[in-house]
């Protein structure tokens, strides 16, 4: 019942989202255009989140088992970064790609329904898939509205105009995004153990993990030791992602996948 209304779910969220951008574009400094605008933001996410919780009961486990659930996640949180952001620093662009990025996500998931079983594997009953899967889920939404601040700084750049503010943007969601995918890394070396008696094995999601991990310490790196190297640092976070998206489910596609112990994501 619950895959039958997600079309529903889908037409709903994207139109309300769709408002949200067109008030904030069109009447940007009505005020009254501009608080509709952010209940239409709000209003969307309500969908998205309530459409997870109605699944969670309907399944009777945490849905965060397959790609098209971790999916969902993502149009979860993708769109708070957004508004956050949004109502922390008055950034309206970001929040507009954000909804756009997670808008893909849904429809990829319209596209490709799935028939969703109640059953988990041993491995995944376990006090830490829920944190573990909802940190990296925050931890992805953070990275990938960083790697939008990366692109639209690298815009920006091209058309010669400021990228000072972008920058800064960029530091404090890098930052934060990397906190959180420290901790990921941290409670799967901890389920690991639980699992199968190792906290590091190697296995190519583990592999993937860590080499995410380096690729924005690398960014990090780039922002406190080499600071005059903005255009580079821009265009690296812009592109780091792709290390990122192979991590969450490129993995699965590679030859070495067939080894894994994490093949259950798919």
């Amino acid at each position: 019942m619950t895959w039958n209304i997600f079309p529903y779910i889908v037409g709903g969220t994207i139109g309300l989202w769709s408002a949200g951008v067109g008030l904030s574009l069109f009447s940007p400094k009505a005020k009254l255009a501009n608080l509709f605008s952010k209940l239409a933001y709000l209003a969307g996410s309500l969908v998205v989140i309530t459409f997870v919780v109605m699944l969670w009961q309907t399944l009777d486990r945490p849905p965060m088992r397959t790609l098209g659930e971790t999916r969902l996640w993502y149009a979860v949180f993708l769109p708070v970064v957004g508004f956050a952001v949004h109502y922390r620093w008055g950034i309206k662009w970001l929040n507009i790609y954000c909804v756009a990025l997670a808008s893909m996500f849904l429809c990829i998931n319209l596209m490709n329904p799935e028939t969703y079983d109640k059953a988990l594997m041993p491995a995944l009953q376990s006090i830490w898939f829920v944190p573990h899967v909802i940190v990296y889920m925050i931890s992805y939404a953070l990275l990938a509205a960083s790697s939008l601040v990366g692109f639209h700084g690298v815009f920006l750049s091209y058309k010669q105009r400021p990228i000072n503010g972008t920058l800064r943007l960029a530091d404090q969601i890098v930052t934060l995004g990397y906190g959180f995918l420290t901790t990921g890394l941290l409670f799967g070396a901890l389920w690991a153990k639980e699992a199968w008696g190792h906290y590091w094995t190697w296995d190519p999601k583990e592999t993937w993990a860590f080499l995410t991990w380096i690729a924005y310490l690398v960014f990090l790196h780039i922002r406190h030791h080499h600071k005059q190297s903005q255009k580079l640092a821009l265009q690296y976070l812009a592109f780091s992602f792709i290390v990122l998206l192979v991590c969450w489910f490129g993995v699965n596609y590679l030859p070495s996948a067939s080894y894994s112990v994490h093949t259950y994501t798919n």
